[in-house]
C-alpha cells in the first residue's frame, strides 16, 4: 500500500529548486548496495537543474512557481526492495508527467521506503505551466494505486473500483497507515533535519521536504508538527526533552555562536550535554578564580624592576650605541666596557 502526498514547498525560488534537489539527491539516503536510487524522466538527473532552469528560459517562464513535490511513501513491512520502489516511482513520473522534467530520487535510510518526486513547472515540449488541484490529486492517487496493483501491492479501497468518494484530505487518505510508528517517524524526520538545519527557517524547510507543516510562532510555547498522514503532535509529547522548543532554540544559538557545518556529528553526550558541559566549564572557571581570590592564594603581581644609577646609564648608552649615535663623552664610554 504506497501512498502519494503532495508536498507544500512554500519557498518557490530558484535556490529552493536547488537545494531541494541537493536534498532530495543526498547520497547518504539514496545508495543501496553501492546503487544509486537517483533517475531523471525527461532529464538527466545530475543535469536536472540546468535543463529545468533551460527549459524555464526558453519559453520565458522564469517567475513564480519554480516545481512541484511530492512522496510517495510505502509501508515498513513491504516486501519490495529499494530497487523496485525506484522502478515503481520512474513508471508513475513517466505516466502522470511526460510532458514535465522530473527528478525520482528513492530515500532507503530509513525503515519507511519513499520516493521523492521533484516536478518542473514548466512543460519542456509545449511550454505549458503546470497547475494541480484537488482532481489532479485524485487521479494521482488512482495511478499510484494502479501501479502498485501491478507490482502485487495491496491498495486502499475506493479508487481503484471507481468508487465515487467525498473529498478526503491528503491526511484521511494516509490514515490507513499503521499508526502505531507515526510518532517515532516524526522524531526521526526531526533528527534528519536538524542534521542539515543551522537556523529555524532551514530547520522548517528541511521539514516541509519530508511532507512535515511545522507551525513555530515565538508567541507559543509549544512547535506543532503536522504529519503527512494528517496526525498533530506537539512537541512535548514527543518523549524526548531534546525536541521541547526552548532546547531547539539553544541549538540553534549555539550553533550560530560557534559556525555550523551540516552533518557534523553530535558529540557523544549529545549537542544538549555539550551546551551544559560549556555552561559547568564556565561556572567551574568563575568558581575557580573566586575561591583563588578569597584564600589569598594568588601570586603577588610582578613588581617593575629598579636599576641603580649605574646600570640606568649603561643602559642608556647602550640604547645610544643601538639607535647609531655615538658615544659623546668618555663617562659614557665608561659605561660600556667592551668599547674601550
Amino acid at each position: 500500500m504506497a501512498t502519494f502526498t503532495p508536498i507544500k514547498n512554500q519557498k518557490q525560488t530558484r535556490g529552493a529548486l536547488l537545494g531541494t534537489m541537493l536534498y532530495i539527491m543526498d547520497r547518504r539516503k539514496t545508495t543501496h548496495e553501492g546503487q544509486s536510487l537517483v533517475s531523471g524522466v525527461n532529464c538527466n538527473a545530475y543535469t536536472s537543474y540546468l535543463e529545468m532552469m533551460t527549459t524555464k528560459q526558453q519559453y520565458r517562464k522564469t517567475d513564480k512557481r519554480q516545481f512541484f513535490q511530492f512522496v510517495q511513501s510505502f509501508p515498513e513491512d513491504t516486501n519490495l526492495t529499494p530497487q523496485e520502489v525506484h522502478r515503481i516511482g520512474l513508471e508513475f513520473a513517466a505516466r502522470q508527467f511526460s510532458d514535465y522534467e522530473v527528478l525520482v530520487a528513492t530515500h532507503c535510510d530509513t525503515d519507511n521506503l519513499h520516493n521523492h518526486l521533484l516536478v518542473n513547472s514548466v512543460s519542456f515540449k509545449t511550454g505549458k505551466k503546470l497547475h494541480q488541484n484537488h482532481d489532479d490529486l485524485v487521479q494521482h492517487r488512482k495511478v499510484n494505486d494502479e501501479i502498485c496493483m501491478a507490482h502485487g501491492q495491496p491498495v486502499l479501497e475506493g479508487y481503484h473500483k471507481g468508487q465515487k468518494k467525498k473529498r478526503a484530505l491528503a491526511g484521511e487518505y494516509r490514515a490507513a497507515e499503521r499508526g502505531g510508528s507515526w510518532k517515532f517517524t516524526l522524531i526521526k524526520a526531526i533528527e534528519e533535519a536538524l542534521l542539515y538545519s543551522p537556523d529555524r527557517e532551514s530547520f522548517i524547510q528541511n521539514m516541509e521536504y519530508e511532507g512535515y507543516k511545522v507551525q513555530w510562532s515565538d508567541n507559543r510555547k509549544y512547535i506543532t508538527y503536522t504529519c503527512p498522514n494528517g496526525m498533530k503532535c506537539r512537541d512535548n509529547k514527543l518523549h524526548d526533552e531534546t525536541y521541547l522548543k526552548e532546547n531547539v532554540e539553544k541549538l540553534f544559538a549555539y550553533r550560530q555562536t560557534t559556525g555550523f557545518v551540516p552533518l557534523t556529528p553530535e558529540p557523544p553526550e549529545g549537542w544538549l550535554g555539550q551546551l551544559e558541559q560549556a555552561r559547568h566549564l564556565g561556572e567551574d572557571v568563575i568558581s575557580f578564580g573566586k575561591n583563588l581570590e578569597s584564600t589569598g592564594d594568588v601570586p603577588p603581581p610582578l613588581a617593575p624592576p629598579t636599576w641603580t644609577d649605574s646600570k640606568q646609564r649603561q643602559r642608556e648608552a647602550l640604547k645610544k650605541l643601538a639607535q647609531g649615535h655615538k658615544l659623546q663623552s668618555e663617562q659614557e664610554q665608561e659605561y660600556v666596557p667592551h668599547l674601550r
